[in-house]
């Protein structure tokens, strides 16, 4: 039996690809390198971490900047495979427990969104990984479908919530219907109960509506969501549409869902005066603790308590997440957690 586990249960590593300047990172390479290695070193206070690099000496540098920003060595695993970019949450593999303990690696596709962007080498970094022994003895098993792991959010039971259009869409699976899609991750992840959206976006964002910028599971029975506030905002009139969509779900058991809204950044502009994708349901749960995103704004304390009630007992790590935005994405787009008995770490 297959179940896709909810972020918050047991992880060995997080998995983290690393900028060089063959990415889109390149003209503020310093910048965001130095933020990767502050969150290197804030994962590895609770677990291991997974640096995928495209060469030996990048790995070597990487390694270098990670423990410089006071990660723990011994928790660090350096992998090799070339990148196009580093949106780990997206083309990595998405893992599964078999028989409720033994780990299997999902490789689905990954095509750049929809041919947005190149990922012709991203689209191989799980398999280059699997078959260098990365991942020890955990299975890889691929799909043909085009997933992005930040399209689908679990509650652990077999639940899937998602934004339609980030699967059902010409661009990734073109021919397949809703139905084909649902028996796809039927078998492969054990989905039983579909959530599925039609509203809710956010400006700046490249990835037609990833959930997970949007709404997360924060237990079973629980989920927190982007909110629009300001009637004059653009976003505003899609993310009370979503909300109403939220509020009208139901758990597998036909109750509601407790909704607990998000606060809002004020907007970011980029040079350019196009708004930039912050927002704070795109926090990462590892062992211990929330990362949260934040922007240097005053709902950052907000978002803080809010996450700080929704998971008594981890702690609320904020990282400035300014330079990420200028890409697209947040915290969580850019990592990717691994089950327990994946990797392996000294305690």
């Amino acid at each position: 039996m297959r179940r896709l586990p909810a972020e918050w249960e047991p992880q060995s590593g997080v998995m983290l690809t690393w900028p060089h300047a063959e990415t889109p990172w390149a003209d503020q390479l310093e910048r965001v390198e130095s933020l990767y290695a502050e969150l290197a070193a804030l994962i590895a206070r609770y677990e291991g971490v997974l640096i995928v690099c495209r060469d030996a000496d990048h790995a070597e540098h990487a390694r270098g900047l990670a423990t410089g920003a006071g990660a723990d060595p011994a928790r660090l695993r350096l992998g090799l495979a070339p990148s196009n970019d580093t949106w780990t949450r997206d083309h990595g593999p998405i893992g599964l427990l078999t028989d409720g303990v033994r780990p299997l690696l999902l490789d689905f596709r990954f095509n750049g969104w929809g041919g947005k962007f190149q990922a012709d080498l991203d689209t191989r970094i799980t398999g280059r990984l699997s078959e260098a022994g990365v991942f020890g003895d955990a299975p890889r098993e691929e799909s043909p479908l085009v997933l992005e792991g930040g399209a689908i959010e679990t509650d652990g039971r077999g639940t899937l919530l998602a934004v339609t259009r980030t699967l059902v869409d010409p661009l990734r699976n073109p021919g397949r219907s809703r139905e084909d899609i649902e028996q796809e991750l039927t078998a492969r992840l054990g989905i039983r109960h579909f959530l599925w959206l039609e509203r809710g976006a956010i400006s700046g964002d490249d990835t037609d509506g990833h959930i997970d910028t949007l709404a997360r599971f924060c237990d079973p029975g629980t989920i927190c969501h982007a909110r629009g506030e300001d009637p004059t905002d653009p976003d505003y009139a899609e993310l009370r549409a979503m909300e109403q969509e939220l509020k009208a779900l139901r758990d597998p058991d036909g109750q509601p869902y407790r909704l607990v809204p998000l606060p809002s950044p004020a907007p970011i502009l980029d040079a350019d005066g196009e708004r930039l994708p912050a927002g704070y349901a795109n926090f990462l749960i590892i062992n211990g603790a929330i990362l949260l995103p934040v922007y240097g704004d005053p709902a950052d304390a907000e978002a803080q308590s809010v996450l700080s009630g929704l998971f008594p007992g981890r702690a609320i790590l904020p990282l400035d997440c300014r330079p990420l935005i200028r890409q697209g994405g947040s915290l969580h787009c850019i990592s990717m957690p691994l089950p327990a008995g994946v990797l392996a770490f000294a305690p």
